[in-house]
């Protein structure tokens, strides 16, 4: 009976143990970082320039910054987010009436911001990772999604 104890109570402090440490990983496998060889503007080129080469769209580039400091949150160095979208991986998730809800990702954004270093970075969403928590044909078009993602931004450095 005291070992059954101590095997139950192992297996409980050993799940709390890896959903803490699950839940401290979940940001670095989820967001990554890249170092831009190129200032903001030329960086946001170039990744409007390969995903068109792509077939993606590019929907439009938002100046963070901007607005924020527009609307009274102060001056930031730049940060634009670059959206992006590929019609048929939208329509291959989106026919299907229980993944509408995953539109509030779309469309796809890369972010390409300034720091206090004074280099460019690249954000943007591990696409691949975020499909396989979904399952299912999410996850098909997300694998297809973070390969076209990454192609948009060989250019720069880990």
């Amino acid at each position: 009976m005291k070992s059954l104890g101590s095997l139950i109570t192992g297996i409980i402090i050993g799940v709390i143990i890896t959903g803490v440490v699950g839940w401290k990983m979940m940001p670095g496998m989820m967001l990554h970082e890249n170092v831009s060889p190129y200032g903001t503007e030329e960086t946001v080129n170039k990744i409007k320039e390969l995903a068109l080469q792509k077939g993606w769209v590019v929907p439009g580039v938002k100046p963070l910054h901007k607005s924020i400091e527009k609307h009274g949150g102060g001056t930031l160095p730049a940060v634009m987010l670059v959206n992006l979208c590929q019609a048929h991986h939208a329509f291959n998730i989106l026919e299907d009436d229980g993944n509408k809800k995953i539109s509030v990702f779309m469309p796809c954004t890369i972010s390409v911001y300034e720091k206090s270093d004074g280099k460019t970075y690249i954000g943007t969403m591990n696409a691949g990772l975020m499909g396989k928590m979904f399952g299912g044909r999410v996850a098909e078009v997300m694998k297809d999604v973070s390969a076209d993602q990454q192609s948009f931004i060989a250019f720069a450095k880990s």
